[in-house]
């Protein structure tokens, strides 16, 4: 469809480099910078959940910077950025530094919010806090660990699910009431439950969803026994359609229309370089959008390409116009389509781009 017009903020990107950061794949990374194999043959050692969950790996054994944005963006004009913490293994306010320091905004977009890492469980979460709010006044939130699958060939962030509703993490939770912060909460679709216990119990706390939730195997086969059958699928769906409604249903709670590209929800992967048609990913999008739109509204979604992590699936242009052309054949107006690709996001996260 025409994007002509369409001021976008990407308010779901991560930025890397693993060779002089600390990040969880930094040895990977560093062993195929010094030790040079066929990404191919790498990915033959790869665990499969892992390779299932990045589809390729090729875009996490090296620095993915604002340069990198920039040329993946052609073709979308792209005002702000949000950042969102990425397995950063040192201490969490250092990325939050990083970022802050990257050359945003001289022929990139401008760097506009930063989502640092934190865990609202730990002792330490109010200097984690303190220390992130001094990195930088782009900070606006946390996210949290706390992904976790029941099914163990499905790449789990967390050791076990409840995270969300752990005494402890109660109790830290309300430290983000005080200072104005929001949480940006990456899960399992079925953990939603929990995500939506834990918005009832702090109404004043604005809360996004990110990436729908990622219903992992909506769309065809991952890990061990997840999304193996149509019928399985469209369980996945079912389950997912009638938890987000819950969820939907707390006026704080807004949700990321990101991260639908990622392998993991079971799309296949083309060959590298190649780029899902957006014929291919309306149709599969379609049921999913159409859902978030009728209960969350127009106000309350916010687009976000989860690049580079999306790359392997389709570019970023083909994303954004997949997602808009599903977003209308569901309804969306065009003015829907402004404040779901910019104007949520600056509302959500205060961005002030002058």
């Amino acid at each position: 469809m025409d994007l002509t017009g369409l001021d976008v903020i990407d308010a779901h990107i991560h930025q890397w480099d693993p060779h002089t950061t600390p990040r969880l794949f930094s040895k990977h990374a560093k062993l195929m910078r010094y030790l040079p194999l066929p990404i191919d043959l790498f990915a033959k050692f790869t665990p499969r959940r892992d390779l299932q969950f990045v589809g390729d790996p090729s875009a996490y054994v090296g620095p993915y910077l604002p340069a990198d944005y920039r040329t993946d963006q052609r073709g979308v004009t792209v005002r702000g950025l949000v950042h969102v913490e990425a397995e950063w293994s040192g201490s969490a306010p250092d990325e939050t530094r990083w970022v802050a320091s990257l050359p945003f905004g001289v022929d990139t977009p401008a760097l506009a919010a930063i989502v640092g890492a934190a865990d609202p469980a730990a002792e330490s979460l109010g200097p984690t806090l303190d220390a992130h709010q001094s990195a930088s006044p782009l900070f606006r939130g946390i996210r949290a660990t706390v992904a976790h699958h029941p099914d163990p060939g499905v790449k789990s962030f967390a050791a076990h699910d409840g995270l969300l509703t752990a005494p402890a993490f109660l109790d830290g939770f309300g430290q983000l009431a005080t200072r104005g912060l929001s949480f940006d909460a990456w899960l399992y679709s079925g953990q939603l439950p929990e995500l939506t216990a834990l918005a009832e119990r702090f109404p004043e706390v604005p809360i996004v969803v990110d990436h729908l939730a990622t219903p992992a195997g909506i769309f065809g086969p991952v890990g061990k026994h997840t999304g193996k059958t149509a019928s399985e699928r469209r369980e996945v769906f079912e389950r997912w359609r009638d938890d987000i409604t819950d969820l939907a249903a707390q006026p704080q709670v807004v949700a990321k229309v990101s991260g639908l590209m990622m392998p993991v929800l079971g799309h296949p992967v083309p060959p590298r370089g190649l780029s899902t048609q957006v014929s291919v990913l309306v149709d599969r999008l379609g049921p999913m959008l159409a859902h978030a739109l009728s209960v969350f509204g127009p106000d309350r979604l916010i687009w976000g390409s989860n690049f580079p992590v999306d790359k392997p699936v389709t570019s970023l242009p083909v994303a954004v116009d997949a997602v808009a052309t599903a977003l209308t054949k569901a309804g969306a107006s065009a003015e829907d389509l402004r404040k779901i690709f910019g104007g949520n996001a600056l509302r959500f996260y205060g961005i002030d781009l002058g």
